[in-house]
């Protein structure tokens, strides 16, 4: 069962069928019985006009006998008197139920001792009858209904029955029970079902079928970016594309995101191929410089030049240091949460270098704080490079944010350069040297860390005709957007 309903068209399909399997039962439970109830109404109106037709000649002192609706033949009647007892029927009835008396064969006339009853004892009879007796002549209003059957001339059926009283001048209070044949009631609620049991699985059966092509013809876009998927996965092609299909719905927009998650896939993987390449580039000539002088240094150990094999081991070091770096900042490792002054980071990063002034005021942020120092001496060691004379770092608030300024008065980044700079192994054309420019990691990992941080890191022009690079990070929590006095 999971295996055959385990696809979304077969599920949709199911979900679908079902939905309108319930709808079209209680649509149509709904209008059997509203048929039934109406048909039903419409029998009891008729039986109940047969009984007041009866009540009325009965009103008017017409014999037994002489009942005109006793002689109908699909109408069923009964007279009883105020204790039950059956005073006249339907000639043709041979059985009755459903209206309180299943006698047909009506009890022997009273004499005429009996007719000529004192006038003044039925007087008073009529006074001793509660408020709600009904003046000689008088039929009552309305009727009383039941269910039941009725058997004429052999023939049994279902009838509605309508009760109506009478108060006849010289019978007292009798009860006319008259019916009406529920045979149309039973074919058309029998006709309709009959339909509904032929046309509701039909149309189920349309209903599942326009909705597995419906769904099968939404889905195949799905198909061929699952297709396309499995090709790339296979073929390790990050260049191929799924189709997009022409549509504006989700599909397409599924596709247009798996497209965007393939080229941005494609271009962390280039990234990184480029990045392994760089970084054996760079580890390869110091390697080769060390092992060189190791060797010469064996065969002529009065040659080695033991200043310049530890610069390269250093070189080396600190190289595998910011590659170890990067490593775990691609990692998306997350700064501590720390509070972190960098006013007091800022000093402490300027101490021991020449020609750098520090103008902070105390500003807290959240991070960590091997990382931010990391990001300042990064800062510092390229501003070095390239000042004349002086280097001037600032800490100030702005907003919400702390801004760290790193100028120097050197040759500035050109406009078009001021992004690529901090891209990782590039270095401009004044700082080709490997000697002095590094490997060109620097201000790589220092936005890197900015960005971990919440932060940006931007170069731009110096007021003093340098390059400036500023560092923005937002303030911690307590302290922001509130100025220390």
């Amino acid at each position: 069962m999971s295996r055959l309903f385990g696809s979304v068209r077969s599920r949709a399909t199911l979900g679908a069928t079902l939905v309108v399997a319930v709808a079209l039962v209680a649509a149509g439970t709904a209008l059997l019985l509203s048929l039934r109830a109406n048909l039903t109404g419409e029998a009891g109106t008729r039986a109940e006009r047969s009984a007041q037709a009866v009540a009325s000649e009965l009103a008017a002192r017409t014999p037994f006998d002489k009942l005109s609706g006793l002689d109908a033949e699909d109408t069923p009647v009964q007279i009883v008197d105020e204790d039950g007892v059956l005073l006249a029927a339907s000639e043709d009835l041979e059985r009755i139920s459903g209206t309180g008396t299943s006698e047909v064969t009506p009890a022997p006339a009273p004499s005429d001792e009996d007719d000529r009853d004192d006038p003044d004892d039925r007087d008073d009879d009529r006074g001793d009858r509660d408020d709600d007796s009904l003046d000689p002549g008088e039929i009552a209003p309305g009727a009383s209904y039941t269910n039941g059957t009725a058997t004429i001339d052999g023939d049994t059926e279902d009838y509605r029955f309508a009760a109506v009283e009478v108060e006849t001048p010289d019978r007292g209070r009798l009860t006319v029970h008259a019916g009406a044949p529920l045979a149309a009631e039973h074919s058309a609620v029998g006709t309709a079902l009959t339909a509904m049991l032929i046309g509701f699985p039909l149309l189920l059966g349309v209903v599942a079928a326009v909705t597995w092509l419906v769904t099968g013809r939404a889905l195949r876009p799905v198909e061929g970016i699952r297709r396309e998927m499995a090709a790339i996965t296979a073929s390790e092609d990050l260049r191929r594309r799924v189709p997009e299909p022409a549509t504006h719905d989700e599909v397409a927009r599924l596709a247009r995101t798996t497209n965007a998650t393939l080229a941005a896939l494609e271009a962390s993987v280039e990234r990184q191929r480029a990045f392994v390449a760089d970084a054996s580039h760079e580890l390869r000539s110091p390697i080769a410089s060390l092992r060189t002088q190791l060797e010469v240094a064996a065969a002529h150990p009065e040659l080695l030049d033991l200043d310049g094999a530890v610069e390269d081991t250093v070189r080396l070091q600190n190289l595998a240091a910011d590659l170890l770096l990067l490593a775990r900042l691609d990692t998306g490792e997350r700064p501590a949460g720390t509070r972190v002054d960098l006013a007091a980071l800022a000093r402490e990063a300027a101490a021991g270098r020449e020609g750098v002034t520090v103008e902070a005021e105390p500003v807290e942020v959240s991070g960590s704080r091997g990382q931010l120092s990391r990001v300042l001496a990064n800062l510092l060691d390229n501003a070095e490079r390239h000042a004349r004379e002086r280097i001037t770092v600032t800490v100030r608030r702005e907003g919400g944010a702390a801004v760290v300024g790193v100028a120097d008065d050197g040759e500035g980044v050109a406009e078009a350069d001021r992004e690529r700079i901090f891209e990782r192994f590039v270095r401009l054309d004044a700082a080709r040297s490997r000697d002095d420019g590094g490997a060109g990691l620097g201000l790589a990992i220092a936005r890197d860390v900015a960005v971990r941080h919440g932060g940006t890191l931007t170069a731009g022009a110096a007021p003093a005709g340098g390059a400036l690079f500023e560092l923005r990070l937002p303030l911690a929590g307590a302290d922001r957007g509130t100025p220390r006095a």
